[in-house]
């Protein structure tokens, strides 16, 4: 029965990630990874991820902000690469603490940056400070990604040092979220981790995703800019912590 219901509370809080703080897929992730296999649970967790990525779409489609998405896409792909090739060298105990590491070092990064625009008049962000933004959170994003579908607090923390608005962070989200995970579906296919029962589970699941997408859509319309903000870094100090640590 706990398997049962780690699956249901993990597809509605897909739902919820996707069209909320984003940040808190990772605790989805989790509960797939303690009642599959490993492998076999990214590849379940992905299908479910596209659909939510879908009904995100749909609803924040007008909100996306495409100069972010520009300057990030093309340093995901070498992240993505350098997570494949990490995959083949280490077990999982190590993947897991260097995501952890890697998001803890991001958290670090967002949380020096929110203590000192408090302290001064914030000015925009040079080209180059840009640049470099974009190859760190996008190599970041495309390495937890292809490693464990965990690019949601790496992007979370790159929107929020942008300062976008909470519609905008999470049509930013979903555009970005819909483009890389539907062009991991190859890969994972070709790696035969779409079994039939895992496609039935999914499908199962998917109206809890849709229930959980629903609940998300009011939570942001309902929340406010600074707690959307809190609760967002919040859940990337959650990810790190319990990667870290479990």
């Amino acid at each position: 029965m706990w398997e049962i219901a780690a699956y249901v509370v993990a597809a509605l809080i897909v739902g919820v990630a996707k069209t909320s703080v984003s940040g808190f897929g990772i605790i989805a992730l989790m509960l797939f990874a303690l009642v599959m296999p490993t492998k076999e649970s990214t590849a379940a967790v992905l299908l479910l991820l596209i659909a939510g990525d879908v009904v995100a779409v749909w609803r924040f489609r007008s909100h996306c902000d495409w100069g972010l998405l520009r300057r990030l896409l093309p340093y995901v792909v070498p992240g993505i690469v350098l997570g494949a090739l990490f995959m083949r060298v280490v077990d999982d105990l190590v993947l897991r603490r260097s995501i952890g590491a890697i998001l803890a070092v991001f958290v670090g990064m967002q949380i020096v940056q929110r203590v000192r625009a408090t302290r001064r008049t914030s000015l925009p962000p040079a080209p180059r400070q840009r640049v470099l933004a974009s190859v760190g959170y996008g190599t970041g994003a495309g390495f937890t990604t292809m490693t464990a579908n965990a690019a949601g607090p790496v992007m979370t923390l790159y929107l929020l040092s942008a300062g976008v608005d909470k519609r905008a962070f999470v049509g930013t989200s979903a555009w970005f979220y819909l483009i890389v995970n539907v062009a991991k579906v190859p890969f994972s296919a070709a790696l035969g981790l779409f079994p039939e029962s895992t496609l039935m589970l999914d499908l199962a699941l998917l109206p809890l995703v849709l229930v959980g997408a629903a609940i998300g859509i009011r939570v942001t319309r309902v929340i406010s800019q600074r707690l959307f903000e809190a609760l967002a870094l919040a859940a990337s100090v959650l990810a790190a912590v319990v990667l870290l640590i479990a």
